[in-house]
């Protein structure tokens, strides 16, 4: 029998996070300008890099270097939720928006926890 590996998309905390970057995107891309470089490009920032620190976590052969940067995805998370409140208090995105937005930040630390977890049970 021919040994399966995992590969990065079958991660569902990398799914996750990847879709979401991409939805938050086509929302802060119709901001206007001031918006977009005052607060949009921190909050694209931040939850881009939830996917970008799983993939390179992913990449990496030792337990604890893969698990530092699933926790740093994990941190990416709560500054992605301060962007969240400070982009709906300066109306910038809708209750709904926000609503959304929050469900999927408050979803993705118990996936990256899950990871993490599977991560640390490993035997490399």
């Amino acid at each position: 029998m021919e040994k399966k590996y995992l590969e990065l998309e079958e991660i569902s905390a990398y799914k996750m996070a990847a879709a979401f970057s991409d939805e938050l995107w086509k929302i802060i891309s119709d901001w206007d300008w001031f918006n977009k470089s005052s607060l949009g490009i921190q909050f694209i920032k931040s939850v881009d890099s939830i996917a970008a620190n799983i993939a390179e976590g992913f990449g990496r052969y030792h337990k604890k270097d893969k698990m530092k940067f699933y926790y740093n995805a994990r941190g990416s998370v709560y500054e992605s939720i301060h962007w969240c409140e400070k982009a709906f208090k300066r109306k910038l995105i809708t209750t709904d928006e926000y609503n959304r937005i929050q469900q999927k930040l408050k979803q993705l630390p118990k996936e990256i926890n899950t990871l993490i977890k599977l991560t640390n049970n490993l035997k490399i």
